[in-house]
């Protein structure tokens, strides 16, 4: 069995966000509504911002079961939580301080700690979250982003290692981009668990990343994001034009 892929295609990004906004917020009234509580697995970078300025200010912010809500993230970089990179700083700085009332829980990685540390950490937090003897939670919503290169969280191209599928957090300290890249990310077999996958993909230098990932032949160990593949649930992607110029058979162009 196999989950539902879905890819909207947008003129413009305001568009793409409140897109996003409204479909977390469904999504979010439906887990509380049928468990009483919203796991939602946040992604960094400069992608969702947009999205984050949105939850802080009405009408998100006010449609949002905050107390019920548990924050996780799907990858950090191991720097302090105050560091202009951090993916917990970004989202703290932008909605966090801006709540009427705190989530119900926050799961936050390390990232001032060595990566290894922070990995084994993150993998606590996340078997203590999860309750009955299971390894994660199952989240409600899984919020990722892609690189140009096609990685995802911090699964970067090549080969695949033993550890990103036996483990639900793992350290990344290969070199990338010509630096070791000193990161924790979330593993393929949590991403794959979750009830829903929101990719937020903009700009034509993703371009042919995007078009490899979902319409060229199976390569995940080139295309990261072809790992994100769950059995079950749904994989929305909203990507803008500049991002989709280059798929033929989702835009009705292939032969």
């Amino acid at each position: 069995m196999t989950g539902k892929t879905v890819v909207l295609i947008f003129d413009d990004l305001p568009g793409l966000y409140d897109v996003a906004a409204e479909r977390l917020v469904y999504l979010a009234k439906k887990a509380v509504a049928g468990r009483g509580r919203f796991c939602l697995a946040l992604s960094g970078g400069g992608t969702p911002r947009p999205l984050f300025e949105r939850l802080a200010r009405p009408p998100y912010l006010d449609q949002l079961p905050w107390s019920q809500v548990a924050l996780f993230w799907g990858d950090e970089r191991c720097v302090p939580p105050d560091h202009p990179e951090s993916s917990f700083g970004q989202f703290n700085q932008l909605v966090l301080a801006h709540l009427p009332a705190p989530p119900g829980q926050v799961y936050r990685i390390r990232g001032e700690w060595e990566p290894a540390a922070a990995a084994a950490d993150y993998t606590e937090q996340l078997q203590q979250a999860a309750g009955s003897g299971q390894p994660w939670p199952r989240f409600d919503l899984a919020l990722l982003g892609m690189g140009e290169d096609g990685h995802v969280a911090s699964l970067f191209p090549g080969p695949m290692s033993e550890t990103e599928s036996s483990r639900p957090a793992i350290a990344v300290t290969a070199e990338y981009a010509g630096r070791p890249a000193r990161r924790v990310t979330l593993t393929p077999p949590v991403f794959n668990d979750a009830r829903h996958i929101l990719f937020l993909v903009t700009g034509a230098g993703k371009a042919e990343a995007l078009a490899a990932v979902l319409e060229g032949p199976p390569d995940p160990a080139r295309w990261p994001a072809q790992r994100i593949r769950p059995a079950q649930g749904l994989v929305m992607w909203l990507v803008d034009e500049a991002a989709a110029c280059s798929l033929r058979q989702l835009r009705g162009e292939g032969g």
